[in-house]
């Protein structure tokens, strides 16, 4: 470990450093309309049931779907899809079929009415498990009803979104599994 030399920072610009987790595409469809959005603003609550918290700006599109379903499905894109991934987000549902025009594949779920993306690496089929902080601050909370993920490979390269068109890709996995075996069980 090294300590680094530091700077004061705009906090309006944190989130570049923050984002929780990998970017996903949110599939919705409510009253024969079904969308595709980018999100990067998600979060982990609960182990079980699983839920999921994440923040859709009213202003999107895919918000008066999943609100008015009271379903979504996360989709987790890899790295080889950076393409769709930002053609999805930078353009409205309202105007454009994504499905179509990022060839990207709709797939029937099992247990809601929104579409898997086939491309993708998982598949979380959610519903909404709490609505109390959607008219304030646009926060979802999900429970994730069923999963669907690919077998191979066990650990995929995903995107991070850093801001301004900019992604990561997730990097090599690291473990400590075996030094603190006792913390895992």
């Amino acid at each position: 470990m090294r300590p680094y030399v530091k700077k004061d920072y705009p906090l309006s610009e944190i989130r570049r450093l923050l984002e929780p987790g990998p970017v996903v595409l949110v599939s919705s469809a409510w009253r024969g309309e079904r969308d595709i959005m980018t999100m990067g603003w998600h979060m982990m609550l609960e182990f079980t049931p699983a839920l999921v918290a994440c923040c859709i700006s009213s202003a999107n599109h895919s918000f008066a779907l999943v609100k008015g379903s009271g379903e979504c499905v996360i989709n987790l894109p890899t790295a080889d899809m950076v393409d769709a991934v930002a053609g999805v987000g930078n353009c409205s549902g309202g105007e454009v079929d994504k499905f179509s025009a990022f060839n990207l594949t709709p797939v029937a779920a099992a247990r809601v009415g929104a579409p898997l993306i086939r491309e993708c690496y998982a598949n979380f089929e959610c519903r909404l498990h709490d609505a109390r902080m959607v008219p304030r601050y646009n926060l979802f909370i999900w429970e994730v009803v069923k999963a669907h993920v690919a077998t191979v490979p066990k650990h995929p390269k995903t995107l991070h979104y850093r801001g301004e068109g900019a992604f990561m890709v997730a990097g090599t996995s690291v473990s400590r599994k075996r030094r603190f075996k006792q913390a895992y069980l």
